[in-house]
C-alpha cells in the first residue's frame, strides 16, 4: 500500500543523496497493487511515455463532488515509481481539485524534475496531462 503523499514528501526531504531517492522511488513503485490484465488496455495506455504506462481512472460519485481514483503500472521500475507518486498525489481528490493540482510543483519539491532523464520527465508530464484530462471530463459530466 502506498503511503500518503505527505509522508512521501517527508521521506524525500530526509533522503539527501539522489541514489537513495532513486531507490525510494523504485520502492514506491513496488508498493503499487498489481494492475489487472483487463486494465492494460489501449484506452488506459498513456501516450508520450517511452516506457509502457497504464493509468486506470475510476470515479466515486458518492458523497457529493465526484472523486477520482487511480490504478497504474509501468514496465520500467523508475517509471513505475513515478506512477506511484502521481497516484499518491491525485488519488481521492475531487475532479475539480485534481484538474488544478500542481503536480509539477510537487516534482520540483521532490527533486524529480532535475534528476529524471528528459524522456522520463516527458513521460511524467504526459501522465499528469492524462490525469488532468480525465478530471476535466469528469467535471464537465458532473
Amino acid at each position: 500500500m502506498l503511503p500518503p503523499i505527505a509522508e512521501i514528501v517527508d521521506n524525500f526531504a530526509f533522503l539527501e543523496e539522489w541514489e537513495d531517492r532513486h531507490q525510494y522511488l523504485m520502492e514506491l513503485g513496488r508498493k503499487l497493487p498489481p494492475l489487472p490484465e483487463e486494465a492494460r488496455t489501449e484506452a488506459n495506455k498513456v501516450r508520450g511515455c517511452v516506457s509502457q504506462v497504464w493509468l486506470d481512472t475510476s470515479v466515486d460519485r458518492r458523497d457529493g463532488a465526484p472523486r477520482l481514483h487511480f490504478r497504474g503500472d509501468s514496465d520500467a521500475h523508475i517509471t513505475k515509481g513515478v506512477v506511484a507518486v502521481l497516484i499518491a498525489f491525485f488519488d481521492g481528490r475531487t475532479a475539480e481539485d485534481a484538474a488544478k493540482a500542481d503536480a509539477l510543483g510537487l516534482f520540483q519539491r521532490l527533486g524529480l524534475s532535475e534528476h529524471l532523464t528528459a524522456q522520463r520527465s516527458n513521460g511524467a508530464r504526459a501522465m499528469m496531462e492524462r490525469i488532468r484530462q480525465d478530471a476535466a471530463r469528469v467535471s464537465e459530466a458532473a
